[in-house]
C-alpha cells in the first residue's frame, strides 16, 4: 500500500534536514530521505569538515524549525568580516578593510558552526517530531507528477505519494533531472581545500578573507581547541594547484599555508585532515515543476564567498514556509509564486559571487594592482560599505 505524506523531502543534507524540521514543526506530515546516512561526528573519516555561517536573517526560519536553540549553544559569533588584498610582489597585506556588523545592526553578521554538528542537531530535532519520518540510506529513484500529487518511487522498492515534493538533493539533483529542468553552469577551474587550524593570535570573532591569486584564503572563527584559538579554513585555488597542495607532506603543506595566510594569525598548525570540494556556479532555469519545489543546490550553487550558499537555501525555505498553507500546499499557484519571489535574488547573487570569485583569481600583477585600487576605493566609502553589508546579509 502506498504511503501518503503532505511533503516528501529528497535530500538529507543540512538544507533538506532543516526543511523537514520546519515543515514538521508547522504540523505537516513529512518524509525525508537521503541515499547516505548523515555523518555526525568530526572524527568520522567521511565527515564534512566545512563550516556554515548563518547570517542573522536565517535565524528566523531556524527558530521556526525548532533548531536555533540547539545550534546557539555551539555557535561562534561573527562580528567583523575583514577583506585583505595581498596581491603584491610578496604575500603580505597591502589593503585591508573591516566590515563591522555594529555599523548596520545590534546583531553579529552571523554565527559559525561545523557542518557535522549541524547534521547531528538536525537529526536529533527530527526525532522529536512524531509527524516526521527520516530514512537515511534510501534515495528517491523515480518521479511521476499529477495535478494533485507527486508519486515518488524509493530505492527500497516502496512508493510514496505527497502533495508537494521538495527537491533538496544537490547540484546533480535526480528529481530536477526527472522533471527535465535545465541548469546553467559556470566552471571556474577551481577547487577548495577545507580544513581546521590552530594559531597563537586570537581571531577575535573576525572572519578574514585574504585575496592574492587563485581564489580567496578564508579564516572563519571556531571555538578554541586544546587551549588554542582555532579557525576553519577554505582555501580556493586552481584544480592542479589544489592537487599539488593536497599531495604535500604535512610539514610542507603547513609551510605553504603559512605563506598564503600572510602570518596574520601567527604560525598555523593543521588541526584536521584535508577535504577537497569542486567550485562551480549554477542556477536552474526555474525553481519548480509540477507539485515540486527546487531548493538549495538543486536550484542554485555559488562559490563559498561571503557565506551566501546555505543562507540562500534558507531563504528558499523561508519563502516556501511563508507561501504554504494547508489549502495551497504544492499547488501550481504556490510554486509559481515561490519562483517569482526567489529567482531574481538568486540570479543576482549567483552573478555577483561569480564576479567576486573571478576577481579573486587574478594572477597577473598589473590586474592584481588594479583590483587592490578598486577594492580600496570601493570599501573606503562608508555609505557604500554599509550598502554592501546590507546586501550581503540579505536585509535589503
Amino acid at each position: 500500500m502506498r504511503e501518503e505524506f503532505d511533503i516528501v523531502v529528497s535530500g538529507g543534507g543540512i538544507a533538506g534536514l532543516t526543511a523537514a524540521a520546519a515543515f514538521g514543526t508547522e504540523g505537516y506530515s513529512v518524509l525525508c530521505v537521503d541515499p547516505a546516512p548523515p555523518v555526525m561526528a568530526e572524527l568520522d573519516p567521511n565527515s564534512d569538515l566545512r563550516t556554515t555561517a548563518f547570517l542573522h536573517p536565517s535565524v528566523g526560519v531556524l527558530k521556526r524549525a525548532g533548531l536555533w536553540e540547539r545550534f546557539a549553544a555551539h555557535a561562534m559569533p561573527l562580528q567583523v568580516m575583514r577583506i585583505v588584498d595581498a596581491g603584491g610582489e610578496l604575500p603580505e597585506p597591502r589593503v585591508s578593510h573591516d566590515f563591522d556588523a555594529a555599523d548596520i545592526s545590534d546583531q553579529p553578521f552571523g554565527w559559525n558552526l561545523p557542518n557535522w554538528l549541524l547534521r547531528r542537531e538536525c537529526v536529533a530535532r527530527l526525532q522529536e517530531l512524531p509527524n516526521v519520518s527520516f530514512r537515511p540510506g534510501v534515495a528517491t529513484a523515480r518521479l511521476t507528477t499529477r495535478e494533485t500529487a507527486a508519486l515518488v518511487g524509493l530505492s527500497d522498492g516502496r512508493s510514496v505519494e505527497a502533495r508537494m515534493l521538495v527537491a533538496a538533493d544537490g547540484r546533480t539533483s535526480p528529481m530536477r533531472l526527472a522533471l527535465g529542468i535545465d541548469v546553467r553552469t559556470t566552471r571556474f577551474g577551481q577547487k577548495a581545500l577545507a580544513f581546521a587550524v590552530t594559531h597563537p593570535v586570537p581571531h577575535g570573532n573576525v572572519s578574514t578573507e585574504i585575496h592574492r591569486s587563485g581564489g580567496p584564503f578564508t579564516f572563519v572563527p571556531l571555538p578554541d581547541r586544546d587551549g588554542q584559538p582555532c579557525s576553519a579554513i577554505v582555501w580556493m585555488e586552481t584544480g592542479p594547484e589544489v592537487a599539488r597542495l593536497a599531495a604535500l607532506p604535512p610539514a610542507a603543506f603547513e609551510a605553504e599555508m603559512n605563506a598564503r595566510s600572510c602570518q596574520l594569525f601567527g604560525p598555523l598548525k593543521l588541526a584536521s585532515r584535508l577535504t577537497i570540494w569542486p567550485i562551480i556556479s549554477q542556477i536552474a532555469e526555474r525553481f519548480y515543476g509540477q507539485r515540486t519545489a527546487l531548493m538549495a543546490e538543486a536550484a542554485h550553487v555559488v562559490p563559498p564567498i561571503g557565506a551566501q550558499g546555505l543562507n540562500m537555501s534558507l531563504a528558499d525555505l523561508t519563502a516556501l514556509c511563508d507561501l504554504a498553507t494547508p489549502d495551497t500546499l504544492g499547488s501550481d499557484a504556490m510554486l509559481r509564486a515561490y519562483h517569482r519571489r526567489r529567482y531574481p535574488d538568486v540570479a543576482l547573487r549567483v552573478a555577483g559571487v561569480g564576479m567576486l570569485n573571478r576577481a579573486s583569481m587574478i594572477a597577473a600583477r598589473p590586474l592584481r594592482d588594479a583590483r587592490a585600487f578598486m577594492l580600496d576605493a570601493l570599501y573606503s566609502a562608508a555609505p557604500m560599505r554599509r550598502a554592501l553589508m546590507q546586501l550581503g546579509i540579505g536585509v535589503r
